[in-house]
């Protein structure tokens, strides 16, 4: 590649990184679900009392490191933190907006009042020692450093606890956990999660996972993947205490983007070391089913390191969201020199033999989004109402593809499904 042209890819990623994330001023609740907007449905009978308000507040995790903002206070950035920090995120839709209008203009293709969102208050409730923990010498031995033990299992019982409470408020003890993508900052990934979880009918807890992505500029995009690789370690230890909590059932996972890599490496060694203590990954970590949007991971190491191991067979449900009007995808493809991205996979890019085995496969599906969302058309996932119908039949009801299982995909080969813009009411 010339440098004329790499200069010109490069500054493409930059570009469709600053459209990833443009927009968080001023942005907008998503669009209402066709399967509320068209279908009728409601999925605030049963809400909470404790949700019935315009806010969210959001659960959230992060081993970004904290800076200074402009104009004051603190916030978290891009760089890197070697210890992993938890606390909550208050999202407001709207300014003053009485949960009885909320819900009701939630249900609606049509809004009658506009529905900003603001990050109303951040606050870090605990932060565990850095990694790795320091070691000290005990006779011939060098051992993890006794006190950095304890405050690590001190922080460990607190953000438990704080779980506990949360679990408190509803009935449904499962929790929707968020991994975000490249070039996304903090408050992105507290926004999707939060808007995810208020058409999931508020329902669980709603946690943000935010790695130190979003440095931007030309060089951002191998950035970000090496702050991916970084981020392992922690996401790994999180999902072990998260799933440790005793009040909780079912975790559910979501990822976009590069953050499918992320959770996908962090997974495949959880379920390596389980599988290696002689214990089931499925019921130690609790994990109901992880879906992966926009996958930006070549497909052939997929299949290597994720296919090739079984994991998702030490899983719940797995479910992959693919588009061919992915531009961002697209351009991530041209990147890496046509290496097939997952996120643009065709069901013709499969040959016999992988036909063969994803039709064997019980727990997943990949379901190619047949949808045009915005200029890039990388946030189809949660930001098109059809797609979002899908998330929320899947995620958040538990359904099966197939329209005896009340989620009526086409069918296109086994296990290989296909969403419309009117879906699945059309």
């Amino acid at each position: 590649m010339s440098p004329r042209v790499r200069f010109t890819v490069l500054f493409a990623v930059f570009l469709t990184g600053s459209l990833l994330v443009s927009g968080c001023a001023n942005r907008q609740l998503i669009e209402t679900p066709n399967l509320y907007a068209q279908a009728g449905l409601d999925p605030f009978q049963d809400c909470p009392p404790a949700f019935q308000n315009n806010e969210v507040e959001v659960l959230y995790a992060t081993d970004r490191l904290p800076e200074d903002r402009r104009g004051g206070g603190r916030e978290y950035g891009y760089k890197r933190s070697r210890s992993l920090a938890y606390g909550r995120a208050v999202v407001e839709f709207g300014e003053d907006v009485p949960w009885p209008v909320l819900a009701e203009n939630s249900l609606k293709e049509n809004r009658d009042v506009s529905l900003p969102l603001n990050l109303r208050q951040t606050v870090q409730l605990g932060r565990f020692p850095e990694t790795p923990l320091p070691f000290v010498k005990q006779g011939n031995q060098l051992v993890e450093d006794p006190g950095a033990v304890a405050e690590n299992e001190r922080v460990s019982r607190a953000f438990q606890a704080e779980v506990s409470r949360r679990l408190a408020q509803t009935p449904q003890k499962d929790a929707y956990v968020f991994v975000h993508g490249y070039n996304n900052d903090f408050q992105h990934s507290v926004f999707v999660i939060a808007e995810i979880w208020h058409f999931l009918g508020r329902k669980g807890i709603p946690i943000a996972y935010s790695w130190p992505a979003g440095r931007g500029r030309l060089r951002g995009y191998n950035y970000d993947r090496e702050s991916g690789e970084f981020t392992i370690h922690h996401l790994k230890n999180f999902l072990k205490l998260l799933a440790s909590c005793p009040d909780l059932e079912r975790i559910h996972l979501l990822a976009h983007s590069r953050g499918t890599d992320v959770l996908t490496s962090a997974i495949r060694e959880l379920v390596i070391e389980t599988r290696a203590e002689g214990k089931n990954p499925h019921e130690v970590f609790k994990i109901a089913d992880v879906t992966l949007a926009a996958p930006d991971l070549d497909f052939e190491v997929f299949i290597q390191r994720i296919a090739a191991e079984k994991v998702g067979l030490g899983l719940g449900r797995v479910t992959l969201y693919v588009s061919e009007e992915d531009k961002a995808i697209g351009l991530s493809t041209w990147l890496f020199f046509g290496m097939k991205r997952v996120g643009r996979l065709a069901y013709e890019d499969l040959d016999q033999s992988l036909r063969t085995r994803l039709g064997q496969i019980p727990n997943a599906a990949i379901v190619d989004a047949r949808v045009h969302s915005g200029f890039v058309g990388h946030s189809y996932f949660y930001s098109h109402p059809a797609v979002s119908s899908d998330l929320i039949l899947s995620m958040g009801q538990g359904r099966y593809p197939g329209t005896e299982n009340g989620r009526p995909l086409e069918p296109v080969g086994p296990n290989f499904w296909r969403i419309e813009k009117g879906y699945p009411t059309q």
